[in-house]
């Protein structure tokens, strides 16, 4: 049997990221968090590379860099069969559960802490975690 695959969708400055991955990664599944990898500041290097080039945000989202990085996400994202959204986390990351929502994958949300603003939308994921144990018990469901 193939192993299910769970993309893990964050933010590059979370630093918890690949210790949350490595937690679930013990369960059997296959993690994917490669995104990771590049730093907490590589959408920043990114902005500042494109505009000593001069190109605007449209430009820069069609160039090869923003194309590249673009296409590596979607496609991890498209193979895996869950998607965990680590909080905190920006508009990225939230396009990303979003998407996998979209075409029907089972996606959890896991707050670091009950948030100050409250949202309903969040009830568009499976379900939402605010400790990582909890979360795990879940997982070990899908199995």
């Amino acid at each position: 049997m193939k192993k299910k695959v769970i993309y893990i969708i964050g933010s590059l400055k979370n630093k918890k990221i690949p210790f949350i991955a490595k937690e679930i990664r013990k369960l059997g599944f296959e993690v994917f968090d490669d995104w990771f990898s590049p730093g907490p500041d590589a959408d920043d290097y990114w902005r500042k590379f494109e505009k000593i080039r001069e190109s605007t945000y449209k430009e820069a989202l069609n160039n090869w860099a923003g194309k590249h990085i673009f296409e590596f996400d979607k496609h991890h994202i498209d193979r895996s069969d869950i998607g965990i959204l680590v909080m905190p986390c920006g508009k990225s990351a939230h396009l990303e559960l979003g998407y996998m929502i979209g075409q029907n994958k089972t996606c959890y949300v896991l707050f670091d802490e009950e948030p100050e603003r409250w949202d309903v939308m969040y009830q568009f994921a499976k379900d939402v975690f605010f400790k990582l144990d909890e979360l795990i018990d879940e997982l070990k469901k899908l199995q």
